[in-house]
């Protein structure tokens, strides 16, 4: 019996960590929000692959559910990655991309560089802490929609830009904000989200590249 609760708390411990520990080039990972479905994110060493799950009934209003990977980051930066969907079935509004955040909260203030399912391209954020974020004040449409294979997002100070391209291309700026209050130490990562919180959605992340 002992050795069975020995093995039980091993367990729990190392599931624990899985969920949180370094991936990669990540320090951190973990489903922010408490969706009603837990999300994951693994790495291939051999592929240099992401895979990231996740379900969330959305990242907006004044809270988010989706599943995070994230690094600790201070200052300016630069972050571009290769991004898709497996399978091309589920919510046309279901997220992938790039986020900053303040913190792992729920209600924080964060930006996002999205791309939806159905190819809608967009810059999104929350201004304060528990705020509702805003349509259309918070937010900045791409005009062409599109699944587009590669996302940025680039810090120069308190601006942000996002930036949008096919693999190989050359990248489109689908705009930038400026963040006051977004400090300059803060979280930068991978996120997915279904939009839908009794589903699942998964997605392939490669090409990462975080430089300052």
């Amino acid at each position: 019996m002992k050795n069975l609760v020995t093995a039980f708390l091993l367990f729990v411990s190392s599931a624990c960590f899985a969920q949180t520990g370094a991936l990669g080039i990540f320090d951190g990972h973990k489903d922010v929000g408490n969706p009603k479905l837990a999300g994951s994110s693994t790495y291939n060493k051999a592929t240099k692959t992401y895979t990231l799950r996740g379900a969330g009934y959305n990242i907006w209003f004044a809270r988010d559910e989706f599943q995070y990977l994230y690094k600790n980051i201070k200052g300016d930066f630069t972050v571009t990655a290769n991004f898709a969907f497996v399978g091309d079935k589920g919510n046309n509004h279901r997220k992938i991309g790039w986020m900053i955040r303040q913190s792992t909260d729920e209600k924080s203030i964060h930006l996002s560089a999205v791309q939806h399912g159905d190819g809608l391209a967009a810059m999104q954020w929350r201004v304060n802490t528990g705020e509702d974020m805003k349509d259309p004040e918070g937010e900045i449409f791409f005009p062409e929609k599109k699944v587009f294979g590669v996302i940025q997002l680039k810090r120069v100070g308190k601006k942000l830009i996002m930036s949008v391209g096919d693999a190989g291309g050359p990248l489109k700026v689908v705009g930038e904000h400026t963040m006051d209050n977004m400090p300059d130490e803060a979280l930068v990562g991978l996120f997915i989200c279904s939009h839908d919180p009794d589903s699942i959605e998964e997605a392939k992340v490669w090409n990462v590249d975080i430089s300052k």
